[in-house]
């Protein structure tokens, strides 16, 4: 007797059916669902609320925390410089770190139940509905959580005194890679450095999903050779 393949009900709260799938999951989440409509993970509302964050919340939440941390900078007595420069080598790291969490981290291959649960949590769901407003975004908590081990990072390779500032500076660049990445699904850009960002981000959603990792900027997909042929790609339509 031949066992059917399990069918995700999209209709239905989607976390505890996407581990049933097992290896059949990389293909199906990978088939873009593209609607404006947010689909329900949790049939517990709390846990549903939880999932959904409005871009702007970014902003409001971070900014503030990414101020902070440049004031207790400057007042270990380092000059407005200085602090603009370690910012901005905060935000220099953090390209390498946003391309090297979506390469290996946001897509990685899972075929256990939990492995894809978890993975259409943290990633999955935004490649199943590009489109949906209350996911593009990380929730705060999460960001939290991500922001121990990237502070010790930062400890690890810089002084006490400049270690405030390139966490700042690596804080703005996830604020800026979050808004940014915001815009690309959402915005409308006609010309320019945003409309050539927004066509090499959904490259990487609707035709290659194995190239174009970075958000904010494709330098590390030049560095690591994982920039996609994008002319080539619309050349053979």
């Amino acid at each position: 007797m031949v066992k059917k393949p399990f069918t995700v009900d999209l209709d239905k709260p989607l976390v505890f059916q996407v581990g049933h799938l097992g290896e059949a999951y990389d293909k199906w989440v990978h088939q873009p669902v593209v609607s404006k409509e947010c689909p329900r993970f949790f049939g517990n509302d709390f846990c549903e609320l939880l999932t959904r964050t409005k871009w702007w919340v970014i902003p409001l939440v971070w900014l503030p925390v990414v101020c902070w941390f440049v004031s207790t900078f400057i007042q270990r007595g380092l000059t407005p410089t200085q602090a603009a420069s370690a910012v901005a080598g905060g935000v220099f790291i953090w390209t390498l770190i946003e391309y090297t969490l979506h390469r290996f981290l946001f897509h990685m291959k899972t075929t256990s139940y939990w492995g894809n649960t978890l993975h259409f949590l943290l990633h999955g769901c935004h490649h199943k509905h590009p489109m949906d407003r209350l996911r593009l975004v990380f929730p705060p908590v999460a960001t939290a959580i991500l922001c121990v081990p990237v502070w010790s990072l930062f400890k690890l390779f810089s002084t006490p005194s400049t270690t405030p500032a390139l966490f700042a500076g690596g804080l703005l660049g996830y604020v800026i890679y979050d808004c940014t990445h915001y815009y690309l699904h959402h915005g409308k850009p006609s010309e320019g450095l945003s409309q050539t960002l927004k066509r090499y981000h959904l490259n990487h959603h609707f035709r290659v999903q194995s190239k174009g990792f970075g958000i904010t900027s494709s330098i590390w997909d030049h560095v690591f050779g994982t920039y996609p042929a994008m002319r080539a790609t619309e050349k053979s339509r």
